[in-house]
């Protein structure tokens, strides 16, 4: 997507956030913390329905959860930029992604115009917050937005969140490339988000969440190719348009449903509905023994419902749960059953 294809999908983001008249966490640019202190945050995602479908321009609904990344920024004498980086992640990632954060940020400041490169115009960026960085789970996004919004706070900016948003976006780029822009709107909008490619522009729509669900969610400590993945699936949707043209009307049926239920904020009905997303993930061949050995798991300990989420044939899966001990139980016997990294939080 262009700049100027996602400065107006943003734009109409904003005015769809405003018009929903209800206090989304998202908005916030800065809470407090109980010491008085600004917290900046950028939220994960995870993706609740139409992993690889909606490559073929059908919805897919994107989750922002509870679990954000913040970000301090502190003046220095010294010129440049020098990153203090308390997040928890799995091992390796950080290192693993230590080049890709370093361009993110320079990519932040420079769309903001701020230059790091004269005496007493150093920074010192300190990321924390409590998003366990994963692949699948949208940290590098969460933490471009966390840092656009620490430079809006201790510099006075003034920037709105659309404006926060765009910066967020060219962050992205040090991680992507070409980023969809779906990963720093959720992280930056909080919610449900609601994604659908075009043969223009894609699409980008808001969604109420009446009240927060709690869920679980955890990692097989599998990391595939999203490409390798990808390419599977065209391949056996060419070589069997009819199966891909049913099991993609099911699915339009499925999401179509979702919507509803998700502004309804019935769990037990959207548990329902992510059990037959996962079905049709295994349809797919995107599933896995590991994915589908923990999602079995999560239901037998009272999931209203379970999936993977993602890429798949590893990577992570989520599980709905309908009260705080079911939670607890699900995240326990999914740590049992030989999750790799497990995570109670609720969808933002």
């Amino acid at each position: 997507m262009d700049q100027r294809t996602f400065e107006q999908s943003s734009a109409g983001l904003d005015a769809e956030a405003k018009a929903l008249e209800c206090e989304n966490r998202a908005l916030e640019a800065a809470l407090t913390r109980e010491d008085g202190a600004p917290v900046n945050k950028g939220y994960g995602k995870l993706i609740l329905f139409g992993e690889h479908f909606v490559v073929y321009k059908v919805p897919a609904l994107v989750a922002a959860v509870e679990a954000y990344t913040d970000c301090t920024v502190r003046m220095t004498q010294i010129p440049g930029v020098t990153v203090v980086d308390n997040r928890p992640a799995v091992p390796g990632y950080k290192t693993k992604k230590k080049a890709e954060q370093d361009e993110a940020n320079q990519l932040v400041l420079k769309h903001l115009k701020v230059d790091t490169t004269q005496p007493g115009s150093g920074v010192e960026l300190t990321f924390g917050g409590d998003l366990c960085c994963v692949s699948g789970i949208g940290a590098s996004a969460s933490s471009c937005i966390a840092l656009s919004r620490a430079l809006d706070h201790t510099l006075n900016m003034g920037l709105t969140v659309e404006q926060i948003n765009a910066a967020g976006y060219e962050g992205e780029k040090g991680y992507h490339g070409t980023p969809s822009g779906i990963d720093n709107t959720a992280a930056c909008y909080g919610g449900v988000l609601k994604f659908q490619r075009t043969a223009g522009d894609p699409m980008f729509q808001l969604k109420k969440i009446r009240k927060p669900i709690s869920i679980v969610y955890a990692s097989t400590g599998i990391t595939s190719s999203t490409t390798e993945v990808v390419s599977d699936v065209r391949a056996k949707k060419e070589a069997d348009p009819a199966w891909w043209d049913s099991l993609i009307q099911r699915y339009e049926a499925l999401v179509k449903q979702a919507e509803t239920v998700l502004e309804e904020g019935d769990t037990e009905a959207l548990g329902k509905l992510v059990d037959e997303n996962h079905t049709l993930c295994q349809e797919l061949t995107v599933s896995c023994t590991e994915l589908d050995t923990l999602v079995l798991a999560a239901r037998a300990a009272g999931a209203a419902g379970a999936k993977m989420s993602g890429t798949g044939r590893g990577g992570l899966m989520l599980a709905i749960t309908p009260t705080s001990e079911i939670q607890q139980q699900v995240a326990e016997a999914l740590a049992n059953a030989g999750a790799a990294q497990v995570w109670m939080t609720s969808l933002a």
